[in-house]
């Protein structure tokens, strides 16, 4: 079946090009994709035998200093005795004992309670094993002295090599694999969440008039439109105009961006650094067709971009919360040759339509509704004020130009100088795909006309 063709691929982006296939090759039903958390291991199986390989390290090692105890001349009470309460590091082994606590402790916190996805916390673990034990080993004058130091070290290093040869690369072809099973449920079964919005159905949100903004009672006298209730919803909505303020302040400011790369089709790549939020990516592409096709395309149908845009790999709307706000989750493909990894973002999202513009502008949230099983399969990024610009031409209604603000933390231990390349790179890629689409759609379009004209 297609998982064997999809761990063979070897790297993320590859994910995207399968999805195609994959969907329907695959012939899981949704409800076995999304399942509710409670019915879903929260937990894999290689790491569960991860963590239970610390416990019996744990135990081993109290068992062998026991028996050690019981070696001695003297009855366990006087050993005990001189080995706690008399402790000297040259003879008592109670110290082997507290390392294997140590060790227990500590990767039972990080890979169980917090789920960790690196091998940072083992590194910790294994040198300072390591070092008391090369410490322990010079120091001691026990006869006794070679069997505990030795299981301890074998047990340590065993941990490691499992832990990051084991568990974290059969989670990540485990996280490759969900991707295009998420993807392949996304493109069956669109209304997974309430309030997600049905096949073919737009929401324009109500123009906003430069220096004024629509009032949701006039549109709710109406019997139009949603309001905002709960003060869940009013956050959300607060979210959006702060998101929204920032991107038109970035708007404004563009004498203060800083050019980093063009492509060749004159697409430009700024960057400017914002207040509390760090350095912000900005792409401004100038493109031949009107701005109502970009803003149907790219603002107001987010969750059917998977269908064209390969730098992602799902999008769903979990709440609609009034006319001119949503909630989305998406998906990011992995970037720089599989390098970056897949992200999931739970992204609050303001719309506006202006006389001279499109403006779609969010940031991170926090959901009730953020789609099972995920948290601990893809690590998640979380966005900055940011979003999609669409500026109308005031001469030419068929060209307009697209601004995207990008300003994201992917988390993980990426360097920095990677992040940024692959930003860049993600951003162009993107809008070859948007121009490819808007092709598409002119063709279907002209083949649409000219089978009216000859039927």
């Amino acid at each position: 079946m297609a998982t064997g063709e999809l761990r063979e691929s070897g790297s993320l982006p590859a994910i995207a090009s399968l999805n195609a296939s994959y969907s329907t090759s695959m012939s899981i039903p949704s409800p076995y994709i999304f399942v509710p958390p409670s019915e879903r291991k929260a937990i894999s199986d290689v790491r569960r035998t991860f963590c239970l390989f610390v416990t019996f390290d744990l135990l081993f090692i109290t068992m062998l200093w026991i028996i050690e105890l019981n070696y001695s001349n003297s009855s366990i009470w006087d050993s005990l005795d001189k080995e706690v309460v008399h402790y000297q590091f040259e003879t008592s082994f109670f110290d082997i004992v507290l390392l294997a606590l140590f060790r227990f402790l500590c990767l039972q916190m990080g890979y169980a309670a917090f789920k960790l996805r690196h091998w940072w916390m083992i590194a910790v673990t294994t040198l300072v094993t390591s070092a008391f034990l090369v410490g322990k080993v010079v120091m001691s004058d026990n006869a006794f002295g070679y069997v505990l130091p030795i299981t301890s070290f074998v047990l340590a290093w065993l941990e490691t090599w499992f832990l990051d040869f084991k568990v974290l690369t059969q989670e990540a072809d485990d996280e490759r694999a969900y991707l295009a099973a998420v993807n392949a449920a996304c493109e069956r079964a669109p209304m997974i969440y309430p309030r997600a919005v049905s096949e073919g159905q737009f929401y324009s949100p109500p123009e906003s008039l430069a220096g004024e903004d629509w009032t949701e009672e006039s549109l709710d006298e109406e019997g139009l439109g949603r309001r905002a209730v709960t003060a869940q919803e009013k956050e959300f909505v607060r979210q959006g105009r702060e998101a929204m303020s920032v991107v038109e302040q970035i708007l404004s400011q563009e004498e203060n961006w800083k050019f980093e790369k063009n492509n060749d089709m004159g697409d430009s790549v700024y960057t400017l650094e914002i207040p509390f939020h760090g350095k912000t990516f900005i792409l401004k592409a100038f493109m031949q067709c009107s701005a109502e096709l970009v803003y149907q395309e790219v603002i107001l149908q987010p969750e059917k971009m998977v269908h064209w845009n390969k730098t992602v790999t799902a999008c769903q709307i979990l709440q609609r919360v009034d006319d001119n706000t949503l909630i989305s989750w998406d998906v990011s493909a992995g970037a720089a040759g599989g390098v970056v990894s897949a992200r999931d973002f739970i992204n609050v999202r303001r719309i506006e339509r202006k006389k001279e513009c499109y403006l779609s502008a969010g940031m991170a949230t926090e959901h009730d509704a953020k789609p099972p099983t995920v948290m601990y399969l893809l690590l998640r990024g979380e966005n900055g004020p940011g979003g999609f610009v669409v500026l109308k031409s005031s001469s030419n209604p068929s060209v307009c130009t697209f601004i995207w603000v990008l300003n994201t933390d992917l988390k993980g231990r990426l360097p920095r100088y990677l992040i940024h390349q692959s930003l860049a790179a993600t951003m162009f890629e993107f809008m070859s795909h948007l121009r490819q689409r808007i092709t598409d759609i002119r063709a279907s379009g002209r083949s649409h006309h000219h089978h009216h004209l000859h039927p």
